[in-house]
């Protein structure tokens, strides 16, 4: 081999070493877009299950045999409307013996009343009539030796004796006077007393009984809907055996189980959303009525209630979905679009990639709040106006020059 020759295939072997030995470089595209300022509404989302506002297991209050039922499960009643009939044949017969007795009652004071006087007064009566008879007797004895004294026929000592005895007849006369009107004012009135605490006790018996009975009539507690029907005609029903149970739908509440880290801005008051998970689209709209002051332990939840009044829609208690509680409100957050943001396990904490000076890659930390329509509010780590990579940023390293294909809008 020539010297030029040689020459030649050395300098072609160093060109090709030089080739393999430099480093390729990597293109990352991306797309990117734009971070917009606006007002955030903060709100926190948990599972959520419908109940009713109201609701309450009707049992009877009377033990005997369902002889009619008028409702069945799933029909809607009014407040106070019957459900069932119980077996009432003996209720009915203690409720006409009450109104005997109250009708007794009331003709032995109707009685008394009119002036019947009692066998202890009549004897008093003829006590005191003795004792006048005794009287009179004693002042014709007296006024009779009073006469002969006079005309010397007896002596002064008969009649003072006459005299003593007249004034004895006159005492028992008084006291028998006194004892016959003491008696006559005591026992009318005491006995009148006693009729008209009878007849009392006896109207009260009347209305036990006639309480009784109504409870033969099983009704509603307020209007709703039968949810659960537990007996048929001829079971026995008590006050121990659930009969219906009656909800009311017209205002229904969600309870929401909250972690823990996110309850606490949830407060009374607050706007809240409930969407169930089997209707799709359905938003029934209300307001937090209740929010527990402890915490699961084992779910480390807090239960909130959020209480529609009205819903639209299907209305069943047990429904399944979601509920969103309104927080607040932040006026300076910045927007960006979901497939911006990688978060962390909480969703809360994450980062974007923004396309800084010199089209070099930014990885920015960045705290989100929430998100709808597409988009996600950052609260803290981002400023209006930073380019964002939407599209080709999973993986790509801090610092990595870029090119950006497209904006998007």
């Amino acid at each position: 081999m020539s010297a030029v020759a040689a020459m030649a295939m050395a300098a072609l072997m160093g060109g090709c070493r030089t080739a393999e030995e430099q480093p390729v470089k990597t293109e990352f595209r991306v797309r990117v877009a734009r971070a917009e300022a606006g007002e955030a509404v903060l709100y926190v989302t948990a599972p959520a299950t419908v109940f009713a506002r109201q609701e309450a297991v009707v049992a009877a209050r009377v033990t005997a045999p369902v002889v009619e039922l008028y409702v069945r499960k799933g029909d809607r009643v009014g407040a106070g409307q019957p459900l069932a009939r119980l077996e009432s044949r003996d209720l009915e017969a203690q409720r006409d013996e009450a109104r005997a007795a109250v009708a007794d009652a009331e003709a032995s004071l109707a009685k008394l009343e009119a002036g019947t006087l009692p066998g202890d007064v009549e004897r008093a009566r003829g006590q005191l009539t003795s004792a006048r008879a005794a009287l009179e007797q004693a002042e014709k004895f007296y006024q009779r030796r009073k006469r002969l004294y006079e005309e010397g026929a007896i002596p002064q000592r008969d009649l003072l004796m006459s005299q003593t005895e007249l004034e004895q007849a006159r005492a028992a006369f008084q006291v028998a006077q006194n004892a016959y009107e003491l008696l006559l004012r005591q026992t009318g009135q005491r006995d009148i007393a006693i009729a008209r605490s009878r007849l009392e006790a006896a109207r009260a018996r009347l209305a036990l009984a006639e309480a009784q009975l109504s409870y033969a009539t099983v009704r509603s507690p307020f209007a709703g809907a039968v949810t659960e029907q537990f007996v048929f005609a001829g079971d026995m029903a008590g006050p121990g055996v659930p009969m219906f149970r009656v909800a009311d739908l017209a205002v229904v509440v969600a309870r929401a189980q909250i972690p823990e880290t996110d309850a606490t801005g949830v407060a009374r008051g607050q706007a809240c959303a409930f969407e169930p998970a089997d209707f799709p689209g359905t938003v029934w709209r209300g307001r937090i009525t209740v929010v527990n002051q402890a915490v699961d332990p084992a779910r480390r939840t807090v239960e909130a209630w959020c209480e529609v009044g009205a819903p639209e829609g299907p209305v069943r208690t047990g429904l399944f979905g979601s509920a969103r509680i309104e927080t607040g409100r932040m006026p300076q957050a910045v927007f960006v679009p979901t497939a911006a943001v990688q978060w962390e396990e909480d969703r809360r904490h994450g980062f974007v990639m923004t396309v800084g000076a010199g089209q070099r890659a930014v990885r920015r930390a960045v705290e989100t709040g929430p998100g709808e329509g597409g988009r996600v509010a950052v609260l803290k780590g981002l400023e209006p106006g930073a380019r964002v990579i939407v599209e080709g940023g999973y993986g790509l390293p801090d610092g990595a020059e870029v090119k950006v294909e497209e904006e998007k809008k």
